[in-house]
């Protein structure tokens, strides 16, 4: 299985002061109709408003990326719990 490229948006580069670190799965939906596992490791939400968040997927190939968050495209996975 080949990998989709991840959602595409320019990386921030937020103050780490301002960043919360979480542990957070999710699904990553693609446009091509595919979707992978992914984790969210860190939010931050920039002075304009928007939600950021640090991804990783797995095996991907890919380093942690910082992706603009679109609940559509990005599914929050329960993480502990019922």
């Amino acid at each position: 299985m080949t990998s989709p490229q991840p959602i595409p948006a320019a990386q921030p580069s937020p103050p780490d002061g301002e960043v919360r670190r979480v542990y957070q799965p999710v699904e990553v939906h693609h446009d091509d109709g595919s979707w992978q596992l992914g984790r969210i490791n860190a939010w931050w939400q920039a002075p304009d408003g928007r939600r950021w968040c640090r991804l990783r997927i797995p095996r991907s190939g890919q380093a942690p990326h910082w992706v603009s968050f679109d609940p559509t495209r990005l599914h929050l996975l329960q993480s502990e719990g019922t």
